[in-house]
């Protein structure tokens, strides 16, 4: 079978993206070429084919994917022929069938893990990681807002956090999405339209306000997210999948009880081998003793991305989307 890509020329709506067949050259110096076994569908490529986040065009698409080895480039070690490996900082491009990728990106894949589900969870559950353990480190007995919660990352983040003895407070979209997130662990769930969300966040706090908001939807949420933190509270906005929150005042923050406001992107929280194999690490250590299990993903074969992009953007499907090639 001819080995295919998605590739888009211009910027827009899923009808952008085109197929194309696609044979890439052998691995250069330090890469790897990997037959994927299945690649992961996120927020963040819908920002890349819409232009939110402008790349050079035309472009692949994708960040994410577990494959096989097929070949090595000069000045591979530690790598061999038919090993599985996932990725999830790019290179631009995973929705392919076969793909050249640094080596120093991509991480052994444990036996034991579904690829299907880690392609789809490495990104995701890489973000779950430094979101608790390092941008706010969350404690014992903290209580915490997540948005999105019936999301890939949203599921993610609600195991973990029961696990670290978090009361989460679980804010969806509709009704089915909350027993999504009841699910995956939430101490409580709110559901937009049906509850006012900073006033039910901070009744359930005892009129304190929760020590941090995990928000990836952005512009819609942005201020209700803010108004159920405590004094001193954490706001940690790391999407945008209702649009671009508009600048901020940093004198609100201080009327709102001196906030901590950060941007992260996972991006920076793995920025070398060293700390990529420590997150990525710490996250197949949680799956593998039971404490986080990702997501089983909805599967579309590769051709259909455009189908893949539509589910998402809708937010009509809960949970996690993979293409096949």
């Amino acid at each position: 079978m001819t080995p295919i890509a998605i590739r888009f020329a211009r910027t827009g709506g899923p009808e952008v993206l085109e197929v194309v067949d696609h044979r890439p050259p052998p691995p250069g110096c330090g890469e790897v070429t990997l037959r994927h076994e299945a690649i992961g569908v996120n927020f963040i490529d819908t920002y890349h084919r819409t232009g939110l986040y402008p790349v050079p065009l035309p472009s692949g698409l994708g960040l994410e994917a577990v494959g096989i080895v097929e070949a090595l480039g000069d000045g591979v070690e530690d790598v061999s022929i038919g090993q599985r490996l996932g990725y999830a900082t790019g290179p631009l491009g995973a929705y392919a069938t076969l793909a050249n990728v640094p080596a120093a990106r991509a991480v052994a894949v444990p036996d034991g893990i579904d690829p299907v589900a880690l392609a789809t969870g490495l990104l995701k559950g890489m973000t779950a990681r430094y979101l608790l353990e390092a941008t706010f480190p969350v404690q014992r007995g903290d209580s915490i807002l997540v948005q999105a919660a019936a999301g890939g990352v949203g599921q993610i983040l609600l195991q973990w956090a029961r696990h670290l003895g978090a009361e989460t407070i679980a804010v969806v979209g509709s009704r089915p999405k909350a027993d999504v997130a009841l699910a995956a662990g939430a101490t409580h769930v709110l559901v937009r339209g049906e509850d006012d969300i900073a006033a039910q966040a901070r009744r359930l706090t005892g009129g304190e306000g929760v020590a941090v908001v995990y928000d990836s939807v952005g512009r819609d949420t942005f201020a209700e997210s803010l108004d159920s933190l405590r004094p001193t509270g954490t706001m940690v906005s790391y999407g945008n999948a209702s649009g671009p929150v508009p600048p901020v005042d940093p004198g609100l923050l201080a009327v709102k009880g001196s906030l901590f406001l950060t941007r992260p992107t996972l991006m920076h929280y793995v920025r070398t081998r060293a700390l990529l194999e420590e997150t990525a690490g710490h996250l197949f250590d949680m799956v593998l003793r039971g404490v986080v299990t990702l997501p089983t993903p909805r599967t579309l074969e590769l051709a259909d991305a455009a189908d893949a992009h539509r589910l998402i953007e809708s937010r009509a499907h809960a949970g996690t989307i993979a293409l096949l090639p």
